[in-house]
């Protein structure tokens, strides 16, 4: 998790993006990506990058287990266009919740990074179970 946070924090104001593999759920290597859309609205994670990755995963014979990316305006809750693009039923699609961030604040300051996992499946959205050990 500290991985991701402090990718959505480097990336911040645009929102970050990336994937996570897995082994019977459980986290194995995070994998930040490139937004080629550099924007603090939406995410395009590079082809190219999200092919080279997904084919690490599968040939390490691990799960695309989770695919994230931050919100920096609103609520860490699916959008229209995060439905409309979720092409892995069985993958968490996990947002970042960073409004309220202050690249140049204080540490100590920060609001604690809202996150949340999402289940979307035909254009629906359901909260999934996320555990951070």
């Amino acid at each position: 998790m500290e991985e991701i946070l402090v990718h959505g924090r480097e990336e911040f104001p645009n929102e970050c993006c990336g994937m996570v593999a897995s082994t019977d759920g459980v986290a194995v290597k995070v994998y930040p990506a490139t937004n080629t859309a550099a924007s603090p609205l939406r995410y395009e994670l590079d082809p190219v990058e999200q092919l080279r990755i997904e084919e690490e995963i599968w040939d390490n014979g691990w799960d695309l287990g989770v695919i994230y990316h931050s919100h920096t305006r609103s609520d860490p809750v699916p959008s229209e266009t995060d439905r409309n693009l979720a092409f892995h039923p069985d993958a968490i699609y996990m947002i970042l919740g960073l409004m309220g961030y202050d690249p140049n604040g204080i540490a100590e300051d920060q609001p604690a990074a809202d996150v949340r996992g999402w289940f979307i499946r035909g254009g629906v959205s359901e909260l999934a179970p996320m555990e951070v050990v």
